[in-house]
């Protein structure tokens, strides 16, 4: 397998705030990689360092073997479904998947005929013609996952991806990633959700407090520590250990 992705020492600041530092890792056509993190541990940013979104930091991105700062061509060949999508509200679906598909030159035609096809399977195709501001959450992020993918990108980027959406299409969605590692296409999936992360992921990296603490495969993952879940190595990495404590503390709120 191909090299697609590497960060040489990547490091970024906001301000004070010191959010990655010295980031290397890389990643082969094909892989499916496992990224998470505590909120805030610099996932996100990360993610958008990659897509060209950020520019000011230290180090080298490479995609494809290019270096990505002041580069564009390469976004041609990715995906990115974020978390919540700025979309334009009063557009119809059809006419947001007509605007796509100018955008990445594959036709207006082809993306609403492709991009129904894949409603479909999430059961919104019949909400084609109406505006996306009438759409629910997750009929939005729905849409948000099928323009994503719409122009068949070679390395998809998936941050927080199944906000909203019911358990149907999550079980689906999880079977699409599995299909689309055997064509060779590259996922890299950043969420909360250990459990999807656990097993769907080729390969785990953790970034704790803006340094990558742990890169492997599951495997190896379960074999170096003692725990049996990656919920566990999670919360053992990160110091976390109060949630039982919380819960109480919360629940006697609640009921006081």
């Amino acid at each position: 397998m191909s090299e697609v992705l590497r960060l040489e020492h990547v490091s970024k600041s906001f301000g004070s705030k010191d959010v990655l530092k010295d980031i290397n890792f890389s990643v082969k056509s094909g892989e499916i990689i496992g990224y998470i993190g505590s909120n805030g541990a610099g996932k996100t940013t990360t993610i958008k360092l990659i897509l060209g979104l950020i520019e000011d930091y230290e180090g080298d991105v490479f995609i494809f073997g290019e270096k990505v700062k002041g580069q564009f061509e390469y976004k041609k060949r990715i995906g990115y479904v974020p978390e919540v999508s700025d979309m334009y509200d009063n557009l119809t679906a059809h006419e947001y998947l007509s605007f796509i598909g100018m955008l990445y030159g594959i036709g207006e035609n082809k993306a609403v005929t492709k991009g129904k096809e894949m409603m479909s399977v999430f059961g919104i195709d019949d909400a084609i013609n109406g505006r996306i501001h009438t759409y629910s959450k997750g009929m939005r992020q729905k849409l948000s996952i099928i323009t994503g993918m719409l122009h068949n990108p070679d390395i998809l980027f998936l941050d927080e991806p199944l906000g909203g959406i019911d358990a149907n299409s999550v079980l689906v969605f999880k079977e699409v990633l599995k299909n689309l590692k055997e064509e060779g296409k590259t996922i890299f999936y950043s969420s909360h959700i250990l459990e999807v992360v656990e097993k769907l992921s080729d390969r785990i990296l953790l970034i704790n407090e803006g340094k990558i603490v742990i890169d492997g495969t599951m495997v190896d993952v379960m074999s170096r520590q003692s725990d049996s879940s990656l919920e566990s190595i999670f919360n053992d990495v990160t110091g976390f250990h109060d949630h039982e404590a919380l819960a109480k503390k919360f629940t006697d709120a609640f009921m006081s």
